[in-house]
């Protein structure tokens, strides 16, 4: 399989996770949203040099992963280009911030711990923002962004590139393997023909699009769209996994769980 054949692959059968029949994938998608936006504004909040306190956020997308039956080795796979790029930020603060420090008893460069403090950021960021799209339809996120009274106009684009980004790709896939038919030997796409080849392609995904619109007439379109949960109600569950998560992340912002944990079961940060 391509590349962008497997690409088309993976949007798919994220949109089938995402579609599963899972308790979690049932909770109510506002609920959902507020809590990852809510988890990441905490972790962001948390000193460059407190390690430690930040370890113990782990517990949500630990959590997370389990309750919803995902394989953290596949998501690895599907975030192996994301997460190295988020762990690249503070690659070169061992270089800048030399001041000595001492952590369970191990003496380092400061700079060492604000750039593991920050890529532990950016790799629990990216998960839990991978956790809100395994479970939440892209349907069930633009109601959440609807009910926060996001313009129409902007959620009605964020759904649309979304839905009808496999049609670029698939026309894409066609226009290559159209250019590979015509020249076997050739590896890959030569540069002379990228202008007349980009041409094309944007001349057939215009007369795509034009189609797609007029079926959306036809369908009834008026400027939006009736999003599938948009008659949910939000559970008195969907309230308990909310202030539950709330709780959880106020207190591993106030308290080192990891400290406090290493410590009752034996003081390993003693």
């Amino acid at each position: 399989m391509s590349k962008i054949g497997n690409a088309i692959h993976e949007i798919h059968h994220m949109d089938l996770i995402a579609e599963r029949d899972q308790w979690v994938n049932a909770i109510h998608p506002l609920i959902k949203f507020v809590i990852t936006i809510a988890y990441i504004a905490v972790v962001v909040s948390f000193n460059k040099y407190d390690i430690l306190g930040l370890a113990g956020m782990v517990v949500y997308p630990l959590a997370g992963f389990i309750l919803a039956d995902l394989s953290f080795k596949d998501s690895l796979k599907r975030l192996r280009i994301v997460l190295p790029l988020v762990c690249f930020i503070g690659i070169f603060n061992p270089f800048f911030d030399r001041i000595p420090v001492e952590i369970l008893g191990i003496r380092m460069n400061a700079g060492v711990i604000s750039m593991i403090t920050l890529m532990m950021k950016g790799v629990f960021t990216v998960l839990a923002s991978y956790l809100l799209i395994a479970t939440t339809t892209i349907e069930k996120i633009c109601y959440a962004f609807r009910l926060l009274r996001v313009p129409k106009i902007l959620v009605t684009q964020i759904l649309l590139t979304y839905r009808y980004i496999t049609v670029l790709l698939e026309e894409v896939n066609r226009v290559t393997q159209a250019y590979a038919l015509r020249a076997p030997k050739q590896k890959g796409v030569h540069f002379k023909v990228w202008g007349s080849l980009t041409g094309q392609l944007l001349l057939r995904s215009m007369d795509r699009a034009g189609v797609v619109y007029e079926s959306m007439l036809l369908r009834g379109y008026r400027g939006t769209f009736d999003y599938i949960g948009s008659k949910a109600k939000v559970r008195p569950q969907d309230i308990a996994y909310l202030l539950f998560w709330i709780a959880v992340f106020i207190l591993c912002r106030k308290v080192p769980i990891l400290v406090v944990v290493g410590n009752m079961v034996g003081g390993l940060f003693v």
